[in-house]
């Protein structure tokens, strides 16, 4: 049986749940090697902003010895939140009291950056696509290469290329749609929306469509227009997503009933949309046990986004790193973990089915 540190293992995907996972392996001597399919750190745009729960993401980067640098990053204003009617008019409004850091904001680069910061050089390889993994824990990538690992830890999101080595389930779509923009410089570009979205986060909704607002750091702020239509929803239409003008009127007549002050958050936006249909795995999703691969956030346990996915990937990630650096064996330390992600994952799971449908209103 092979020992943790003495065994080859392999972390498919550089988010924070995969890169977390590598931080505190290493912490306890453990190596892994990360790889990812992006051709560095910085190829796209990571995402907009992340709250990271004190007992969960945040007790992930204590295990990981980075809680003070996510501090030094993270702003505790940003959990502000706003929810108003179709008019713009406040109906409540939560904002955070001196000293509250119980859910605080970082921007997803920033999280990451800290994270890639903290590994010894050459653990993350970029430009790394996987083809498929195989239950016996061999990798095989687009190059045309294939290794052999004692374990794989599919990190790799929603459509992982390691789920199907212990799963055939498959992400659903919801039903349900984001449609995302961009504001940038909004104090003095866009004021108005700086001012109605404010330190954190805003939502309305008609029970019908409902918008989503979000600040960033550096003067950003990410609109989501959330829609209950197909999938392929642009394309039915006719139209394309890179056509902004277009999708523009779309929306416009969309929400027509809607009060001007509340349509900006959607036309006046700096560059194109990004169309992003919103998935969900079957609940509840589980496998048997395999020693030598495992998974871990959204590809074990793809969820709406409602605050949690971050939180459990980075918890799954600990979890699983501290099993491996207390457990004699690999086998043994991928039982205990999933003998406690599995059900904590299926309950929230059940929790949020249909949460969705639910943020419309």
């Amino acid at each position: 049986m092979t020992t943790p540190t003495a065994a080859r293992i392999a972390i498919v995907g550089a988010g924070p749940g995969g890169l977390t996972c590598a931080r505190i392996l290493q912490r306890h001597g453990i190596a892994a090697t990360v790889y990812d399919r992006d051709a560095g750190p910085d190829t796209r745009d990571q995402g907009g902003s992340l709250d990271l729960d004190v007992a969960d993401g945040q007790h992930a980067l204590r295990e990981a010895g980075l809680i003070d640098g996510f501090h030094r990053l993270a702003r505790p204003e940003g959990q502000e939140w706003r929810f108003a009617d179709t008019r713009g008019m406040l109906r409540s409004h939560s904002v955070p009291s001196a000293g509250d850091r119980s859910r605080p904001e970082i921007d997803r680069g920033q999280l990451r950056h800290l994270l890639l910061e903290s590994l010894a050089p050459g653990t993350v390889q970029w430009g790394r696509r996987l083809t498929c993994a195989t239950a016996d824990g061999e990798l095989h990538f687009a190059d045309g290469e294939s290794i052999r690992f004692d374990l794989v830890v599919g990190a790799d999101g929603a459509f992982s290329r390691v789920r199907p080595a212990l799963s055939a389930a498959t992400p659903l779509y919801t039903g349900n749609t984001f449609l995302e923009a961009h504001f940038d410089d909004v104090e003095h570009r866009h004021p108005e929306i700086a001012e109605l979205v404010g330190n954190g986060n805003f939502h309305a909704g008609d029970g019908k469509r409902a918008l989503f607002g979000q600040r960033s750091s550096g003067g950003h702020i990410r609109v989501y227009v959330m829609q209950h239509v197909p999938a392929d929803w642009i394309a039915a239409a006719g139209l394309r997503i890179d056509d902004t003008e277009a999708l523009r009127s779309r929306l416009d007549r969309a929400y027509a009933t809607w009060s001007p002050r509340m349509r900006r958050l959607f036309l006046d936006n700096d560059g194109p949309y990004f169309d992003r249909p919103l998935y969900a795995l079957p609940v509840p999703h589980t496998w048997a046990h395999n020693p030598s691969v495992t998974l871990l956030g959204d590809a074990a346990h793809l969820m709406p986004p409602i605050g949690v996915g971050v939180n459990l990937a980075m918890l799954d990630a600990c979890e699983l790193a501290l099993a491996l650096a207390r457990s004699a064996t690999v086998a043994e330390a991928v039982a205990a973990y999933e003998e406690t992600m599995l059900p904590r994952s299926t309950s929230y799971a059940a929790k949020l089915d249909g949460a969705l449908d639910h943020l419309l209103g």
